[in-house]
């Protein structure tokens, strides 16, 4: 009796411990990325022996109702509980990822000092300079690395070499200036033939998708991502890297390959993210 007792607890202990060590559960609305070298013949990392890791990223920019859940107010300048969140700097979304990652019970992916000024950060306008670092081994939520949203937008091993993420035609894929609004607009870029047309961001997910199933990686908003913009005629450290394009902007912004870059304190009504996750 005592040798059965004792296989007993031990069979319940092993099963325990297999239980806590199961992986924590993945939303839904999240797509895993399967890694490898880069296969869309126009992305900037084709050819040049760069590989990506599995990871999972969301489907869908962040949402209004999604940054009010974990950050308790909204941004935003156009308000909807389905459009992407935006107004929010690279600051911002670093912390949103943080306070979602302990929300959701997960390790947070960064380790954020408020009150050491980063040494990496050459940008004399910028006062806030947070120290950020990555927690190793952390399963949270972050933003992407620059070429890891490249990879994803380009439709990853799926790839069809598309200009946008999903389509060579940019309105089956893209919202931007010409066609966020009330009339499809003609012409150059005129701001004033913006403003008047009623452009705006849309609800997420509504274009179609890339070969992954990743919605609006061209257009709607510009996605933060992790990475200092590295140029040879920008001083590093000064400017923090955004892709995709948006409502506001004209269609080249919106191709895989384009980079854009911005101060990380800076905000607007077309800049927003997506978040992702290790495997």
């Amino acid at each position: 009796m005592r040798k059965l007792l004792i296989f007993l607890l031990t069979a319940i202990t092993v099963v325990f411990s297999a239980c806590s060590q199961e992986k924590p559960v993945v939303p839904d609305s999240f797509v895993l990325v399967k890694g490898g070298a880069f296969k869309n013949t126009k992305s900037n990392f084709y050819e040049k022996n760069a590989t990506i890791s599995n990871l999972y990223i969301c489907k869908y920019e962040v949402t209004q109702k999604e940054w009010v859940e974990v950050m308790g107010s909204n941004p935003s300048q156009f308000k909807g509980d389905n459009l992407p969140v935006e107004m929010v700097s690279w600051y911002d979304c670093i912390e949103y990822c943080n306070k979602r990652s302990i929300k959701e019970g997960l390790k947070p992916h960064y380790n954020i000092d408020k009150n050491k000024k980063d040494s990496d950060n050459k940008n004399d306008s910028d006062d806030l300079k947070w120290t950020v670092t990555v927690n190793a081994g952390a399963n949270g939520y972050r933003l992407p690395t620059e070429s890891e949203w490249e990879y994803a937008a380009g439709g990853g091993q799926l790839s069809k070499s598309y200009t946008y993420s999903g389509s060579d035609n940019a309105d089956e894929a893209a919202w931007y200036w010409r066609n966020a609004g009330d009339t499809y607009l003609t012409g150059d870029w005129s701001w004033p033939a913006i403003e008047g047309n009623n452009n705006k961001t849309k609800a997420v997910g509504a274009k179609d998708p890339n070969e992954l199933g990743l919605y609006d990686m061209s257009g709607n908003v510009r996605e933060w991502c992790w990475d200092w913009y590295e140029d040879q005629d920008i001083a590093p450290g000064s400017l923090r890297v955004w892709r995709g394009g948006g409502w506001l902007g004209d269609i080249i912004g919106c191709e895989v390959s384009y980079r854009g870059s911005y101060e990380p304190y800076g905000k607007g009504p077309d800049q927003g993210f997506r978040v992702c996750r290790g495997e």
